[in-house]
């Protein structure tokens, strides 16, 4: 079955809203419908660039690569459940009939002899007020220049077919297709039918440019004559190499400071405000995503602005975190400096409306609690590697359970008695201002210290591990799976090394989450529409993150997913058509 997002000149619906767009392509991605193609016999600066990179418009808001290979969309559909199956089928089908079925065009027949092996579909920004027009537009004028639009980029492997295609569309219901000249390029386009704006062009015989707005065909053109492209953009160029891959399923990208403006805008935000805030402080946002075995990879880049005056630290010495704790950790998120993570927050949230807590706020908050100074009491001798991790207890018959699983701090200490004072600042506060009791304690033979509660419930304990590592525990008692050193270690597990990529190293920073246990036993808030559907598909996700140079970071994400037995093919055209009859 051929992919649903390859085109020929269709009939346009109503223009969807840029948050709807850009929504649905995030659950595109999410879902593997991503892809990514690299030209072989393109000039060598852009052979490792979107498809159509050197004509999508610099400004373009985002952009995703859709493979054309139907093994490759079978195999993705034999990844989750039957549930997933019948989602992503109903997405597919949908698209599919949309962009050919509904226009006589059928991909086997019409569009496979000479497309490309992957397309480019992008939303772009809305032309600004300002913002000269080469030349105007005679025919078919845009109802609403201030709305987003599309382009989609065909690569062409036999010119004279596409040709043929293009000089002899399929007939319209309504209205006809007319002929004008932009800058020496022939434009086909709709006249005569209501709200459609539908345009196409064969660009030096390699590519089939369609949009839905014929302003958006000539801003292509101006892109592709003027090297005005997304391929010249800042930092585009320097940064897709870096997460290249020749046996590449997808790939997509964003103009993250402008796509989060818009999308934080909307009444109805899509991404929660913690998110945005992180967004805007990147320049672009870019990832490659391969099919394997057992589930689905990306390879991610994010980049500042090269005009920007902030830089990165490249310090990547995190990876050690999840050999100190339990096989049995449902979840680990590690760093490699918390004390930097902190400095970066603040840079980043300056003036920035975004930002979840005001960095003040925190400050604030835990003078107020503590009397402690975060910067100088606390984070001062957080310099080394951190970790959060969720560990499960043994529920013993007939104890309450109200406790079921343990938060685990833990950083390494750049300053042992430095940090000392500190955590003996806050048993005192503990003791005199919340009236916990205290209690030195000692565990397998070493010293830990637990904060009691006043109704008598040990509430959390605190100790060193390997001479420099401070941990907090918080909720279940479970100092005695950390203490001594376990013997079986979540880095040893095969579910950890399955899961994790392994790459880049040296690391900045890891996260492991094992979604089947965690979801068995846990209820999770729901943070995305149909998580449940999504959750039960999936058996683990890890990360690997470092920072690349000083302008750039690395991201690699594996996916680990359940897989549906008997898998079918997607239902053809003609099966849809037997089955709504009867």
């Amino acid at each position: 079955m051929a992919p649903p997002l390859v085109s020929v000149p269709m009939k346009k619906t109503k223009k969807p809203s840029l948050v709807l767009t850009l929504s649905a392509a995030g659950l595109l991605i999410g879902a593997g419908s991503v892809a990514y193609w690299l030209l072989s016999q393109r000039q060598i600066s852009s052979s490792d660039l979107l498809v159509g990179a050197n004509i999508i418009p610099g400004d373009a808001l985002f952009a995703v690569s859709l493979t054309t290979d139907p093994q490759q969309w079978q195999k993705l559909r034999e990844f989750g459940t039957k549930e997933t199956q019948a989602e992503l089928d109903k997405n597919l089908i949908e698209l599919r009939d949309r962009f050919l079925t509904n226009n006589g065009y059928d991909f086997q027949k019409d569009i496979a002899p000479w497309v490309g092996n992957d397309v480019t579909i992008a939303i772009l920004a809305p032309a600004t007020a300002n913002k000269a027009v080469p030349k105007p537009v005679t025919t078919n004028q845009d109802a609403a220049s201030d709305q987003q639009s599309m382009v989609m980029v065909l690569p062409v492997k036999n010119a004279e077919i596409a040709k043929n295609i293009l000089a002899q569309p399929k007939t319209l219901k309504q209205g006809k297709w007319i002929d004008r000249t932009y800058q020496g390029i022939t434009i086909k386009e709709i006249e005569g039918q209501a709200g459609e704006n539908l345009s196409a062009a064969l660009l030096d015989r390699r590519f089939l440019v369609i949009t839905d707005s014929p302003k958006a065909t000539e801003r292509a053109i101006d892109a592709y004559k003027n090297q005005t492209s997304l391929a010249t953009t800042g930092g585009f160029a320097e940064n897709f190499p870096k997460i290249a891959n020749y046996q590449r399923f997808g790939q997509f990208y964003v103009n993250v400071p402008t796509a989060a403006k818009i999308a934080a805008a909307s009444p109805n935000r899509p991404l929660p405000a913690q998110v945005l805030a992180q967004l805007q402080n990147n320049q672009g946002l870019a990832g490659t995503m391969t099919l394997e075995p057992e589930g689905i990879r990306f390879k991610g880049v994010s980049w500042l602005n090269p005009n920007s005056q902030r830089m990165l630290a490249v310090e990547n010495k995190a990876g050690k975190m999840q050999s100190r704790v339990p096989a049995e950790t449902l979840m680990m998120l590690s760093g490699g400096n918390l004390q930097r993570l902190w400095g970066d927050y603040i840079l980043t949230s300056q003036r920035n409306p975004l930002s979840p807590i005001a960095p003040e706020q925190i400050r604030g908050g835990i003078k107020s609690l503590t009397n402690l100074d975060l910067d100088k009491d606390l984070l001062s001798w957080m310099k080394g590697e951190f970790s959060l991790s969720l560990i499960p207890t043994t529920v013993k018959q007939g104890s309450p359970d109200d406790f079921r699983v343990g938060l685990l701090f833990m950083v390494q200490a750049s300053n042992r008695q430095s940090a000392e004072a500190s955590i003996k600042q806050l048993d005192e506060v503990m003791r005199n201002q919340f009236q916990f009791q205290v209690q030195p304690a000692k565990v397998a033979g070493q010293p830990v210290v637990n904060w009691v509660s006043p109704y008598g419930t040990l509430t959390a304990t605190h100790g060193w591990l390997d001479g420099d590592v401070a941990f907090l525990v918080v909720g279940a008692p479970i100092t005695d799976k950390i203490v001594p050193k376990p013997n079986n270690l979540l880095a040893s597990t095969l579910s950890f090394q399955q899961t994790v990529p392994t790459e880049p190293n040296p690391t900045n920073g890891q996260f492991f989450l094992d979604v089947e246990r965690t979801v068995k036993n846990f209820p999770l808030p729901t943070l995305i529409p149909n998580q449940q559907t999504l959750l039960a598909a999936t058996r683990s996700i890890g990360m690997t993150s470092a920072v690349s140079d000083n302008r750039s970071n690395r991201y690699d994400i594996f996916i680990a997913l359940k897989k549906v037995r008997n898998s079918t093919a997607l239902p053809s055209p003609e099966s849809n058509k037997s089955n709504s009859v009867r």
